[in-house]
């Protein structure tokens, strides 16, 4: 992925509707009304053409302390190809809200999410893995999901973003699940029912991912 300026000419000129894109821009827009243009991330190669990266782009917004990351591609971005006229693609984009700090490499950390975003998407048209709010992203994972790989966190949990609201779009509906990212104890309570997605996301109090923090189990 790199960088390029959020506007429907350079994302590509081969398709003639964004109806779907649009949609969530229009949404976007709703939840960060001044910043009609933020940092955005889009595919070199797209999924379609061979490409790597199922998801089409990721834009990056600016909260008072954290980058607010929105996919676009989960969902049908262009005109309606499904047959299923109540839904949007896989009927879900994903969010991410990583803490702002005092990074050696921003840009690189920034990278790294749309990284990994790029990559749960890709379970997802490979292998039809819908993620719904409160489920567990568990790997086996044991270092950091940092670019150092130096964090505790090293997977996620999901909920419904509390600021994206679900929309009806001209393809059909689709709302938003955020991620957060957890730690390994943190999983592993969860997966030995020591505790539910529900209940480690109260104990958290914030749906903003800190890398410095440390496990609450």
């Amino acid at each position: 992925m790199k960088e390029i300026e959020k506007n429907n000419e350079s994302l590509g000129s081969e398709e003639d509707q964004f109806l779907g894109w649009d949609a969530i821009t229009k949404e976007c827009n709703r939840v960060y009304p001044d910043q009609k243009n933020p940092k955005h991330y889009g595919t070199i190669i797209r999924w379609r053409l061979g490409g790597n990266d199922p998801l089409d782009g990721i834009s990056v917004y600016e909260g008072q302390d954290y980058w607010h990351f929105v996919t676009y591609g989960l969902s049908e971005l262009y005109g309606k190809e499904s047959k299923n006229p109540e839904i949007s693609g896989y009927g879900m984009e994903f969010t991410f809200k990583l803490k702002k700090d005092n990074y050696e490499d921003t840009e690189a950390e920034i990278m790294g999410i749309c990284g990994i975003l790029q990559m749960i998407a890709r379970l997802t048209f490979t292998k039809g893995e819908i993620f719904n709010p409160y489920e567990y992203l568990y790997s086996g994972q044991t270092e950091g999901i940092d670019t150092k790989m130096r964090s505790n966190i090293t997977g996620f949990i999901t909920i419904p973003d509390p600021e994206f609201q679900e929309i009806d779009t001209p393809n059909g509906k689709l709302h938003f699940v955020e991620l957060i990212g957890v730690t390994n104890d943190e999983l592993q309570a969860i997966m030995n029912k020591q505790l539910t997605v529900k209940e480690l996301y109260q104990k958290l109090g914030s749906d903003v991912t800190d890398y410095h923090r440390s496990s609450l189990v």
